[in-house]
């Protein structure tokens, strides 16, 4: 057992692992400051997160892969982490979060539609104005005031995240096609997509609070639908839209 501190999304949390990887896996995120919660990881949790792998590969027509205890104690530290955190109105998110210029956007699809590819697009056309503050797992911590969006270490193959905080201005749901179009939405037009990229927990109490915390999210930011391709236009398009910003020509 090997014992560690981090702070996410500005709450401090202890974990109590199995596996010495799973506090190098965290080390962009350890502290030394008090705990609000902890969490301890147990053999019993390795063994769900295979099982949770298992049933999705099965569910996708894929071929099941036997993965690390050290790798999937890293999923079932996330998991009871997100758990602890919905108390702290905070929610983890499935989607890619870029930065321009202070504010951050976050695209979000379901797995393989291409929200890293026009992530990697947006940074291709700011260069050192744009970077990435997640590209798979971001925290979202909700507030009358706003949504602020922080990195994690649950990145995504890329490994493309910072230890950041960054005012979210936008959520874009994004789908593809063969012209690129950007529209703003409703907030009912869009909540199940939301509601679907959200973690939800098991715990009765813990899924009430993400649903309130989602209700605020949808209310707080702005909301669209881009139908994309991947094309490098894809990001002027989507960027003029949501930041209400046009781009100069080079």
């Amino acid at each position: 057992m090997t014992e560690f501190t981090c702070s996410f999304a500005g709450t401090n949390v202890t974990v109590r692992a199995l596996f010495p990887q799973t506090e190098a896996f965290c080390r962009d995120y350890l502290t030394d400051g008090a705990a609000a919660f902890t969490v301890e990881i147990t053999p019993e949790d390795i063994t769900y997160e295979q099982a949770v792998s298992d049933k999705t590969a099965a569910a996708e027509g894929r071929r099941a892969h036997s993965f690390s205890d050290s790798y999937l104690e890293t999923l079932a530290v996330y998991r009871k982490v997100a758990d602890g955190l919905s108390a702290y109105h905070t929610i983890l998110f499935h989607g890619s979060v870029v930065a321009v210029d202070g504010e951050a956007y976050l695209f979000t699809a379901p797995s393989g539609t291409g929200k890293s590819t026009h992530a990697r697009l947006w940074r291709e056309l700011f260069g050192e104005r744009a970077y990435m503050v997640n590209d798979d797992k971001p925290l979202l911590k909700i507030s009358d005031s706003g949504v602020l969006a922080y990195g994690t270490p649950w990145d995504g193959k890329h490994r493309l995240s910072r230890n950041v905080c960054v005012p979210l201005k936008a959520i874009c749901l994004l789908e593809r096609g063969e012209n690129n179009r950007i529209e703003p939405c409703t907030s009912n037009e869009i909540y199940p997509n939301i509601l679907g990229q959200t973690y939800r927990p098991k715990n009765a109490e813990q899924m009430l609070r993400v649903l309130n915390l989602v209700d605020q999210l949808v209310q707080g930011v702005s909301l669209y639908k881009l139908r994309c391709n991947m094309h490098p236009d894809a990001a002027r398009v989507s960027y003029e839209a949501m930041s209400g910003r046009e781009l100069e020509e080079p």
